[in-house]
Parts: structure tokens; C-alpha cells; sequence
């Protein structure tokens, strides 16, 4: 099956333009070329942000270098159990385990939060009662940072941080780990899974997980056959890659097929993302089959993070 996957193409994000970047640097220079193709655009917003961190990370590779952030990941503090934090919080509680991004924009709405404080914020979600945090890193289109994983952890705030990135190279894992993250987010959209599989065991190696996020049965199906699934976390991502709409009932639909029915007979844990706005919500989702729930923008927007987080899984204060 896994060929079957291969031959048809794994994945519906190309990574680098199919006839190269309209510009080349030279010397001191940057070299336009004319008159490209439409096709070497890039497609949607995801392909945009994929392309750019191309050129990004060369930028970071040359402040420092791959064998320098190793150095520097061995060093660090031993990263935080994230899948034991959701799990107990969900015994705890009896909903699904929140992973409360901290997020001040969004390709899509622009800035979603003007007064962005990722310590505060970070610090009222813990205090409302989320099991985990998601840290926007992407600066170009979501206005984050690396720093803000940084800023966060040495502020004291115990709860797991997932390093929410673009990631397509082993030097945004070890990134990650360096700034203080104990997971990190992989797209299957944009991954295959040979590089899937390798990002899996760095974050292993490092003592991290990774959410691994799917858009559709199909890439479920795909990621299923990765060999230690079990030991990560999957993602339902409920919006639409091309056109950022949201349909909620997509969890619900991935979740009845045969391969979401395969993620309950495994015991994989679930985390259902984007859409996510009311109590109703967090119902529908966990009736589905999911034991987390990402959610951002409906929480960062909040003049109190902490009082949205009780609200939205109906906690005591």
C-alpha cells in the first residue's frame, strides 16, 4: 500500500518551486528571473510559507550551524512528558486534553491578538487549566518567534510547549529543542513519509513527540503505516488547505472511516484541530474520537485566556 501511496505522490504541498525561485542571490546582489511560468507559483498559503522557509533556514544555517545547535540541543533541559500532560488532564477532567496555542496572527485574519504578551498569555492558559501549549514560531506569517518558546519556559510556565512550525528539515527540530519545545508539529500535507519517519526518530532521539497532522483519510491512512505511531500524537487539521475554510464535521467523518477506526482499535491519541470555538464544539469533537483539542484564536482573542479555557471546556474557576 505504502508504494501504492508513493507512486500516486504522497503529498499535495510542493516543497520548493518546480523551476526554482524567481530570485537567485549573487554576490551582493539578488538575480530576478523574468517571465515564469504561473505554474511556479506557489498554489495556496501553505505553499507560500513552505517555499519561504527554504530560504529561511539557509539564513539560520549561517548564524548557526547544524553541528552547533546538536551542541546546544545535548545541553538543554530534558524535555517535558508531552502526551502524559493531555492524558492525565483528561482523566482529570473528563474532556479532552487542551493544547491552547499562543498566537498573535494568522495568514488568514491577520492580527488575531494587537495586545500579544506570549508570557501572559502563556501563563493565564496554565492558570485556566490547559494541559499543553502550541507557540506560533513562523515570524513572516504569524508574526512569532522562537524567542516566544524561550520567553515562556524560562518564565516557569510547567506546561509541554509543542513548537508550532513550518517544519521541513531536521534543523528546525533540533531548533525546537533548543528553544525549550517537548513536541513538535509535523504536516503530513507537506511531508512524505520517508522524511515523515526520520523527523519522528530526531524528536525521539531529542525526547520529544510529534503531532503529526492529517487533512484527509487518505493521509491518515498513510501515516498509519509509519512504524512507532503509536508513541506520537495525530492531528485532524479541520481547515481546508487551499481555502482556509473550516468544516468541523471533517473530524467527525476521518474519525467513522476505516482508518479512523483503526486509530481507536491502536489506542493512537487524537487531537482535533481548528473549528473549535464553543463547549458544543469540544463535545462534538470528543463524541467523535478525539482525546485533544488544539484550539487558538478563539482563546489568544481573549481579554482573559484563563476565564476562555474554563469557559470552553465548562470548568469551576
Amino acid at each position: 500500500m505504502l508504494r501504492a501511496f508513493q507512486k500516486a505522490g504522497e503529498v499535495s504541498i510542493r516543497r520548493r518551486p518546480p523551476r526554482g525561485f524567481e530570485t537567485q542571490p549573487c554576490g551582493p546582489f539578488n538575480y530576478k528571473v523574468g517571465n515564469m511560468p504561473d505554474d511556479n507559483q506557489p498554489r495556496n498559503i501553505l505553499e507560500e510559507i513552505v517555499w519561504y522557509k527554504a530560504k529561511e533556514i539557509t539564513v539560520w544555517r549561517d548564524k548557526v550551524p547544524l553541528a552547533a545547535l546538536q551542541s546546544l540541543a545535548k545541553k538543554a533541559a530534558p524535555p517535558v512528558d508531552f502526551k502524559a500532560a493531555i492524558t492525565a488532564r483528561a482523566a482529570a477532567t473528563g474532556k479532552p486534553g487542551l493544547i491552547a496555542e499562543v498566537k498573535k496572527a494568522s495568514p488568514s485574519k491577520g492580527v488575531i491578538q494587537p495586545n500579544f504578551d506570549p508570557v501572559k498569555i502563556a501563563q493565564a492558559y496554565e492558570a485556566g487549566g490547559a494541559a499543553c501549549l502550541s507557540v506560533l514560531t513562523d515570524e513572516k506569517f504569524f508574526q512569532g518567534s522562537f524567542e516566544n518558546l524561550q520567553l515562556i519556559k524560562a518564565a516557569g510556565v510547567k506546561c509541554p510547549l509543542l513548537c508550532k512550525e513550518f517544519i521541513v528539515e531536521a534543523y528546525q527540530v533540533f531548533k525546537a529543542r533548543v528553544s525549550g519545545a517537548d513536541a513538535i508539529l509535523l504536516i503530513a500535507a507537506v511531508l512524505p513519509n520517508q522524511d515523515l519517519a526520520y523527523f519522528m526518530k530526531v524528536a525521539r532521539a531529542l525526547g520529544m513527540v510529534a503531532l503529526i497532522e492529517v487533512h484527509t483519510e487518505g493521509e491518515l491512512a498513510r501515516v498509519l503505516q509509519l512504524e512507532g505511531v503509536e508513541d506520537h500524537l495525530l492531528g485532524i487539521n479541520n481547515r481546508d488547505l487551499g481555502t482556509f475554510k473550516v468544516d468541523l464535521a471533517l473530524t467527525r467523518r476521518i474519525m467513522d472511516s476505516p482508518t479512523g477506526q483503526e486509530v481507536r482499535r491502536r489506542g493512537i491519541l487524537m487531537v482535533g484541530e481548528s473549528g473549535i470555538f464553543t463547549p458544543d464544539d469540544v463535545a462534538f469533537v470528543q463524541a467523535a474520537g478525539v482525546g485533544a483539542i488544539l484550539v487558538g484564536e478563539s482563546l489568544v482573542k481573549q481579554g482573559d485566556p484563563a476565564a476562555g479555557v474554563r469557559q470552553l471546556l465548562s470548568l469551576d474557576a
